[in-house]
């Protein structure tokens, strides 16, 4: 695993930057997991969470990495705290990821008929949510050079006003969804109905964390 105490120096978002890049592999294997179990192939779905698994694994090496070497006694552009809480909130990320993938091999879960195209849509905006935070990430190192002002605060609040409102468009897909499972709460069994619950609620809360993840930057760009 490769050392981050040299990278500090240069700009203490640059970790956090290749520590994104790690978790963003977690959520592109929630796209391939999504879309081997709308189509119900449940060998390749137990493959890619393991995958997945894997690769949160691995983002947690380098998150373990980047707390061992931040540097506490020197001067940084940003508050410590403020790293830190980024750093928390993109491990949680990951980490709803792998239970995502959990969660769906668990059981042999149909996809009822009248989910499958909300379904998409719902687990198409929710990785574009997690993608647009992502960008906002990999915008600091040119807002730590413009002195946190002008063109490029400007750029980063489009992007933070872009996560909430997809975080919104994903929240409206999960209330029907939920409406959809309730409605066939009769046809489906109670471990299903139950499971349908989670997986949606897992699902939403990458959404969730994304807009939470931008808001720190927001706040942290608003504070300098």
């Amino acid at each position: 695993m490769r050392t981050f105490a040299n990278l500090f120096g240069k700009s203490p978002f640059v970790p956090l930057q290749s520590h994104m890049r790690k978790v963003s592999e977690c959520v592109d294997g929630l796209g391939e997991l999504f879309q081997v179990f709308i189509n119900e192939d449940h060998d390749s779905i137990g493959e890619i969470a393991r995958k997945i698994s894997k690769t949160e694994h691995e983002a947690d090496l380098v998150k373990n990495d980047i707390r061992d070497h931040l540097p506490r006694g020197l001067f940084l552009p940003v508050d410590r705290g403020k790293l830190m809480e980024i750093l928390s909130t993109q491990d949680e990320i990951a980490d709803t990821a792998e239970n995502i993938g959990v969660l769906c091999n668990l059981k042999k879960l149909p996809v009822p008929d009248s989910m499958k195209e909300l379904f998409k849509e719902f687990c198409s905006k929710t990785t574009n949510c997690f993608q647009l935070s992502r960008g906002v990430i990999e915008e600091l190192d040119e807002l730590l050079e413009s002195g946190f002002g002008g063109v490029e605060a400007d750029k980063v609040r489009e992007l933070v006003h872009a996560v909430a409102v997809k975080e919104h468009e994903v929240d409206i897909c999960q209330r029907k969804l939920l409406k959809i499972v309730f409605e066939s709460e009769d046809s489906l069994s109670h471990t299903q109905f139950y499971l349908w619950l989670r997986i949606l609620a897992e699902i939403a809360t990458i959404s969730d964390l994304s807009e939470n993840l931008a808001d720190k930057v927001r706040t942290t760009l608003e504070n300098k």
